[in-house]
C-alpha cells in the first residue's frame, strides 16, 4: 500500500511537466553591454501568481517557461538601472527578445509591486522570498531551507549553500545561540520566515573583510515578517502516545521576541519519544562561535578529551530516551554601540542501549562475541556571555566567556563470547564510567582601523579544562596481571581507575596589516601559545571482602606536568591582479616543551620555518578555482606523554613516552566553485592530500584479546587523499535534483606484534537526489545513497534509498510521510542486514487558527534494530542496536 500511495502522489508531481513556451532574451544596457544577474519575473495576469522568474547569466541571458494562450507581465530590474515592465501573450510558439535597461535615477512613482521577486542578488548577499517557495506543510526552518535552490540540511542540522558550510545562524541580524544552525534549523517556526539571506564573503569583523581571505565564509540571516517583531511568537505543543500501553509524551514550548533593541528565544523539550535537541556531541563541538585565532600560526597543540566515550550513540537510535532540555538566548543593545548577548543551555538524558558487536582482531584472527546492555545518564550545561563595543567605525572591542559543565554516567552489563587461539572464553562483565568535566573559554579582541592603510588586532583565548574520569571493571578473567600487579586468588577481577587532568592554555597574537594599494596588503603577525597540564593517575583493585587494594607501582601512577610554549612571527602578502588572488606567506616559530614525570625532566628546543600558500582564480563572478597550501607542525598533549599504565577499556592497556616528537604536516587542497543563477545550477568539486611525517603511531601487542599499547613516532609517513564533489539544478522551479559523491583513501603505519604494517582504508559515496515543490498537488522527494567501505580485505556495503511525500489539501490539512530502506551486506553476503523505517504524520490546523492538531506515527514498521561497522587500525567490528519500537502520538499545539 506504501508504494501504491507513492506512485500516486508520483503522478501528481509530473503533472508539472505539461506543455510549455519558452521565452527565451538577453538584458543589456544602453551600449549593448549584457547585465549580468538581472532580475526576470513573468507575472500570470489572471491569477497574479508568479508563473516564472530567472536571473541573468555572464551573457545577459535568461529563460522562462510560461503557459501557452496566456498574458504576463514581465518585469526585469537590476540595480542602478530603471526597471521595465513588458506585456507578453503567449501562444504556442517560443518566444526570443531583447531587452535594454536604460541607466539613471529609479522612478518608482505608478509603479504597484504586485509581486516579489522568489531570488535576488545584492552584491554579495543572496536573498530568498520564503512564501516563493512553502507549500503549506513547513513547520520548521529545516522544511523552508531544504525547498530553496542551492542549499542543502544533512541530519546533523549542518547547512551549505553553494557548497559552502554556513558557518553563522543570525534572526534580524542578531546571533541564534552564537550561530549554531541546528538549534535554529529545529526550532524556528516556518511561518515566522520572511526572507533568508546568504551572505557570502562574510566576515564577522568588518575592518577585515577586505584584508582577510574569506571566500569560504557564508553566514545566513533570517528576516522575520513585519507581524513577528515587537511581539512574542512561537508555539507551545505538548502530545501523548495513543494505542500502545509504553508511556510517550512530549512538551515543547518555543518562544520569540525580537525588537530592534533586544531579542529572546526560549526553547525547550521534555519527551520520551527519541528527540535530541542537543546530542553529547553537539555539546563537546559547541565552541560557542570563537573564532581560531591560531589558524595563521601554522602550529597546533591538540588538547585530547578524556571523554571515556558515554553516550556516543547514533542520533535517536537507541532502545529508550529521555530527554529534558531548555535553553534561552538573549541579545541587548545597551547603546548603539554597546551591544551584550549570551545564552544558557542546559539538557539531561537518559539512554538505555542495547546491542550485540562482533570484532575480529587483525593481527591474529581472534574474535569476540558481546550482547551488552547500558544504562547512561548526561546533564550537559552550556553558559556564554558576550560583550560587543563598537564607539566608532574605527574601533571595536569584543569579550566572550563561555563555561561548560556536564556530569555523565554509564553502567553496562556484558555478556562475552571470545575466541582465542580456537578456544572458547566465556564470561560476564561489568563496568561503569564516570566523569564531571568542566571548562571555561575567555576570548579578548581589539580591532582598531588607524587610517585606511594601517589596521591593528589583537586576539587572545584562555582555555582552563579539568577533567575527572574514573572507570571500573568488573571480570572473571584476569588480563594484564604481570603487568599491573594486582591480586589474582580472587572470585573475580576488580579494577578501578582514576583520572584528573588540568589544562591552562594561553593563545594571543597581534596582526599588523598595512595596505600598499587598493588591492595589495602586507600583513605581520606575532604570536604565541603557553600551555600548562597536569595528569594524575592511579589503579587500585577491590577484593572479594570489599577492601581496597592500592597498585602502588610506579609503573601503575602517573603525576606528570607537560609545559608547551611556542613563539612565533608570521608575513604574509596579499595581492589581486585581474582574475586572481594570492597570498603567499610563512611563520617562524621557536618551540619549548618541558615534561616532567617519576622525578626527572624531558625537555625539547627546535625552530622552524613553515610556508604556506592561497590562491583563488575568479573564472566569472560566481566561479572560482581555489588552492591552499600549508606546513603545520603537530603537537600531542600531556595524554600521549604520561608514561604510566592506563586502563582505556576491558581488554586495552596504554602506556605513553616522554620523548614523543611533533608531527610535519603537509597539506593540499584544490577547490573548484560555479553557481549559475541562470539555471541555479550548483557546481562543487575539491580535493585534498595530506601527508603526516614523523606522526605519532602506535606500537600495540596483542596477547589473545587484550591490547598493550604505546606510541611511537613513525619513520614513514601516513598519507591521506580526498576527493568530493557535488552537482546541483533547480529545473522550471518546481523541481530540483542533486548528485553527491565522496572518495577517501588513507594508508595509516603502525606496528602490531613487533611486526610493521601498513594499512589502507578505502571509502566511495554517492548520493542522487530528486525532489518537487509544487503548492496544489503532492510533493516528493527521492534519494538513493550508495556506500562502500574496505578495510585490509574487509569489505562492507550499505544500500540506502529514502523518499519523502508531503501534501497540503483542503486549505487545512498537512500529510508527510518518510520511507527510509537500508541493505547492509559484505560480498560473501555473511553479513547480510535489512531493516527499514516508516514515519507519518497528518496535522489539521484552520487558516489563521491558532491551534494545530497533529497525529503522528514513528517507526511504523516496528523495525527492532539496525546494523552498523566500524573499523580501526588494529580491528573491524559490526554492530546490531535495538531501537525504539512503533509509537504513534497525538500532539496539540498553540501557535502564539
Amino acid at each position: 500500500m506504501k508504494y501504491n500511495l507513492l506512485c500516486i502522489a508520483l503522478f501528481f508531481s509530473l503533472i508539472g511537466f505539461s506543455q510549455s513556451v519558452k521565452f527565451d532574451g538577453i538584458v543589456q544596457d544602453s551600449i549593448k553591454k549584457p547585465l549580468e544577474m538581472a532580475n526576470v519575473m513573468a507575472i500570470n495576469s489572471i491569477t497574479k501568481a508568479i508563473d516564472s522568474y530567472g536571473i541573468t547569466n555572464d551573457k545577459g541571458k535568461f529563460s522562462l517557461n510560461l503557459s501557452p494562450n496566456s498574458t504576463y507581465l514581465i518585469t526585469i530590474s537590476y540595480i542602478g538601472f530603471q526597471s521595465k515592465n513588458l506585456t507578453i501573450v503567449t501562444q504556442n510558439e517560443n518566444i526570443v527578445k531583447t531587452i535594454e535597461l536604460s541607466s539613471g535615477d529609479i522612478n518608482l512613482e505608478g509603479i504597484e509591486i504586485v509581486q516579489e521577486m522568489p531570488v535576488s542578488i545584492k552584491g554579495d548577499t543572496i536573498v530568498y522570498n520564503a512564501d516563493s517557495f512553502t507549500s503549506g506543510t513547513e513547520r520548521k526552518l529545516e522544511a523552508v531551507l531544504k525547498k530553496l535552490p542551492g542549499v542543502t540540511v544533512n541530519k546533523d542540522g549542518e547547512v551549505e549553500v553553494e557548497g559552502k558550510k554556513v558557518q553563522k545562524l543570525m534572526v534580524d541580524g542578531k546571533d541564534f545561540f552564537d550561530g549554531d544552525t541546528k538549534l535554529g534549523v529545529k526550532n524556528i517556526p516556518a511561518d515566522a520566515i520572511d526572507k533568508v539571506q546568504v551572505l557570502r564573503n562574510y566576515n564577522e569583523i568588518g575592518a577585515l573583510k577586505g584584508v582577510e581571505n574569506n571566500q569560504e565564509s557564508v553566514a545566513m540571516n533570517i528576516k522575520l515578517k513585519k507581524g513577528k517583531k515587537n511581539f512574542w511568537f512561537g508555539d507551545v505543543s505538548a502530545g501523548v502516545g495513543v494505542g500502545h500501553f509504553e508511556q510517550r509524551h512530549i512538551i515543547n514550548p518555543k518562544l520569540f521576541y525580537y525588537s530592534p533593541k533586544y531579542s529572546i528565544n526560549i526553547i525547550s523539550n521534555f519527551n520520551n519519544i527519541g528527540e535530541l535537541p542537543l546530542t553529547i556531541q553537539d555539546y563537546f563541538k559547541f565552541s560557542g562561535g570563537f573564532r581560531s585565532i591560531t589558524q595563521k600560526g601554522g602550529s597546533s597543540l591538540n588538547v585530547l578529551s578524556n571523554d571515556l566515550g558515554i553516550g556516543l550513540l547514533r542520533n535517536n537510535r537507541a532502545k529508550e530516551i529521555e530527554t529534558r532540555f531548555g535553553a534561552t538566548n538573549f541579545s541587548y543593545s545597551l547603546t548603539n554601540k554597546w551591544t551584550v548577548s549570551g545564552f544558557g543551555i542546559f539538557s539531561s538524558s537518559t539512554t538505555e542501549q542495547q546491542t550485540k558487536t562482533r570484532s575480529t582482531i587483525l593481527a591474529n584472527g581472534n574474535r569476540q562475541n558481546n550482547a551488552e546492555t547500558s544504562l547512561q545518564e548526561s546533564n550537559l550545561g552550556l553558559f556564554k556571555l558576550s560583550s560587543s563595543y563598537k564607539p566608532n567605525a574605527k574601533l571595536q572591542f569584543d569579550y566572550d566567556i563561555l563555561g561548560k559543565v556536564s556530569k555523565q554516567s554509564d553502567k553496562t552489563n556484558l555478556s562475552r563470547e571470545a575466541i582465542v587461539n580456537n578456544f572458547l572464553l566465556a564470561e560476564n562483565i561489568f563496568t561503569s564510567k564516570n566523569q564531571d568535566p568542566t571548562s571555561v573559554t575567555q576570548n579578548l579582541s581589539l580591532y582598531y582601523t588607524k587610517n585606511e592603510k594601517n589596521i591593528f588586532a589583537v586576539e587572545s583565548q584562555f582555555q582552563y579544562q579539568d577533567e575527572d574520569p574514573f572507570f571500573n571493571a568488573n571480570l572473571q578473567t584476569k588480563p594484564f596481571a604481570s603487568i599491573l600487579g594486582y591480586d589474582i586468588l580472587q572470585n573475580r577481577t576488580n579494577l578501578n581507575q582514576s583520572r584528573f587532568v588540568r589544562t591552562n592554555k594561553f593563545d594571543t597574537k597581534l596582526d599588523y596589516y598595512y595596505l600598499l594599494t587598493p588591492k595589495s596588503n602586507i600583513n605581520i603577525t606575532f604570536g604565541s601559545t603557553v600551555s600548562n597540564q597536569n595528569f594524575d593517575s592511579n589503579i587500585f583493585q577491590i577484593l572479594d571482602n570489599s577492601q581496597q587494594n592500592n597498585l602502588t607501582n610506579l609503573e601503575n601512577t602517573n603525576k606528570v606536568n607537560f609545559k608547551f610554549n611556542d613563539a612565533f612571527i608570521g608575513l604574509h602578502y596579499k595581492v589581486l591582479s585581474g582574475k586572481f588572488t594570492f597570498t603567499p606567506g610563512f611563520s617562524v616559530h621557536n618551540y619549548n616543551t618541558k615534561n616532567t614525570q617519576l622525578g626527572t625532566e624531558y625537555v625539547q628546543n627546535l625552530n622552524r620555518i613553515l610556508p604556506d600558500f592561497f590562491a583563488l582564480y575568479q573564472l566569472k563572478r560566481s566561479e572560482t578555482l581555489t588552492y591552499n597550501f600549508a606546513m603545520t607542525n603537530d603537537f600531542t598533549d600531556i595524554n600521549q606523554l604520561a608514561e604510566g599504565n592506563l586502563l582505556q577499556g576491558i581488554n586495552s592497556l596504554f602506556r605513553g613516552d616522554k620523548t614523543l616528537e611533533n608531527a610535519a604536516l603537509q597539506t593540499h587542497s584544490l577547490r573548484y566553485f560555479k553557481y549559475n543563477m541562470f539555471n541555479f545550477e550548483n557546481i562543487f568539486a575539491t580535493v585534498n592530500y595530506t601527508k603526516r611525517m614523523n606522526a605519532i603511531k602506535t606500537n600495540a601487542v596483542f596477547d589473545g584479546i587484550n591490547q598493550r599499547s604505546s606510541p611511537f613516532n613513525s619513520n614513514f609517513a601516513d598519507e591521506t587523499f580526498n576527493a568530493s564533489g557535488s552537482y546541483g539544478r533547480s529545473f522550471r522551479r518546481y523541481y530540483k535534483a542533486s548528485l553527491d559523491f565522496n572518495f577517501n583513501w588513507s594508508r595509516f603505519n603502525n606496528i602490531q606484534n613487533n611486526i610493521f604494517a601498513a594499512v589502507e582504508s578505502l571509502s566511495k559515496n554517492g548520493t542522487v537526489k530528486a525532489s518537487t515543490n509544487f503548492k496544489n498537488v503532492p510533493n516528493i522527494e527521492l534519494a538513493y545513497n550508495y556506500n562502500v567501505r574496505d578495510y585490509q580485505g574487509n569489505r562492507f556495503i550499505t544500500e540506502n534509498p529514502s523518499v519523502r511525500l508531503d501534501y497540503f489539501f483542503l486549505k487545512s490539512f498537512s500529510f508527510v510521510s518518510e520511507y527510509e530502506y537500508n541493505h547492509y551486506y559484505n560480498p560473501s553476503k555473511t553479513v547480510n542486514n535489512e531493516f527499514d523505517f516508516l514515519s507519518a504524520s497528518i496535522i489539521y490546523q484552520k487558516k489563521g487558527g491558532k491551534m494545530e492538531y497533529k497525529v503522528s506515527g514513528t517507526n511504523l514498521l516496528n523495525t527492532t534494530s539496525l546494523n552498523d561497522d566500524n573499523f580501526s587500525q588494529f580491528s573491524t567490528r559490526t554492530s546490531q542496536y535495538v531501537v525504539q519500537p512503533r509509537y504513534v502520538m497525538f500532539t496539540m499545539k498553540y501557535n502564539l
